[in-house]
């Protein structure tokens, strides 16, 4: 993930240690951490697109 590393840190303390995990999260929950912001959450998007995943609705 290319992620930065506040973004990452972030996602590792609230319990997304793999990608599919983010799929149980919205964008709307996860800007709501601390280090997670737009470019984030756009790099994380790409990321499970690629995988044919997405942010929970």
């Amino acid at each position: 993930m290319k992620a930065g590393k506040p973004a990452r840190q972030a996602l590792i303390v609230a319990g997304y240690h793999q990608l599919a995990d983010l799929t149980q999260a919205s964008e709307k929950e996860l800007l709501a951490l601390h280090g997670v912001g737009p470019k984030a959450i756009r790099i994380l998007r790409e990321a499970l697109a690629e995988k044919g995943l997405a942010f929970k609705e």
